[in-house]
């Protein structure tokens, strides 16, 4: 929206006075608004974006062109971009009814021709890219994606921007493993639970982890480890006769990931932050 100024100017014999001055302000014809259905990402994910277009005028835009940078940034010299175009995810309404979708002429950027907006009109344009590898993983990252539109009788561009921030909470697998797996009584054997966080934040006490197996057979417990060291027994609880263990809330934690972006192609690596448990007895 532009505002303006205008003040005026009398003179008579030698005297000048100058009026009040006026402010007026010239509402945009055609305005744009972009939104992501998604409040945060992580890699893989897929986020749809909306685009609104609004006709207050009488004269229709016609053959509008938009362009998304799909979250392009500098990198060196080169240019990486974050997200990508789900191909054939646009979705055209006019009006809130359904139109033929319109022309993407490229994918990166994302070029969609065509778009038609009569008078008195909204436009409504949804689409969907995927997060990729070349995308922020660490603390306070986000990707912030600009839509332009040109053409159709607008006098300059119109742009605008969503930004989502990347999900780093905690974000936890667990494997479990047997050795050996083939036994005889009363001989040993330990089962290693290997817990992995792909979120750049720890998972601390206060998540309050547990970990709970029922072994079958029940073993006569001889240790518990955690990272390589003995756990104390308060961290935990067993009943042998059911087998029944589990973890103390809040005694495992696991460290964050570690996000490292490569010097030359700009791509995202990821470690795991690792915690290591390991139950050993005798069947």
């Amino acid at each position: 929206m532009t505002t303006f100024t205008n003040q005026a100017t009398l003179s008579y014999q030698n005297f000048i006075t100058t009026s009040n001055i006026v402010r007026g302000e010239i509402q945009a014809t055609l305005s744009m608004t972009k939104n992501a259905v998604n409040q945060s990402y992580r890699a893989g994910d897929t986020i749809t974006y909306s685009v609104s277009l609004v006709n207050n005028g009488s004269t229709p835009f016609n053959d509008i062109t938009l362009t998304d940078n799909l979250g392009a940034y500098a990198f060196d010299t080169a240019t990486r971009t974050p997200l990508t175009y789900v191909e054939g995810s646009i979705a055209y309404y006019r009006n809130g009814e359904i139109q033929t979708a319109p022309t993407v002429s490229e994918q990166s950027p994302l070029t969609i021709t065509g778009i038609n907006i009569p008078a008195r009109s909204n436009v409504l344009i949804l689409y969907a890219a995927t997060v990729n590898n070349y995308a922020p993983q660490t603390q306070q990252a986000s990707i912030t994606n600009t839509v332009t539109a040109t053409g159709g009788g607008l006098m300059t561009p119109l742009s605008a921007s969503a930004t989502v921030s990347a999900n780093t909470a905690a974000n936890l697998y667990i494997v479990k493993a047997l050795n050996p797996t083939t036994v005889v009584d009363n001989e040993a054997i330990t089962y290693t639970f290997t817990i992995q966080n792909t979120g750049a934040d720890a998972a601390t006490a206060a998540d309050q982890i547990v970990l709970s197996d029922t072994f079958a057979p029940p073993l006569a417990l001889q240790s518990v480890t955690l990272n390589g060291s003995e756990l104390p027994a308060t961290d935990y609880t067993y009943a042998q006769t059911s087998g029944l263990f589990t973890t103390r809330p809040g005694a495992i934690t696991v460290p964050g990931a570690t996000y490292t972006q490569d010097s030359v192609t700009g791509i995202y690596s990821i470690v795991p932050g690792t915690t290591v448990l390991t139950v050993t007895g005798t069947i």
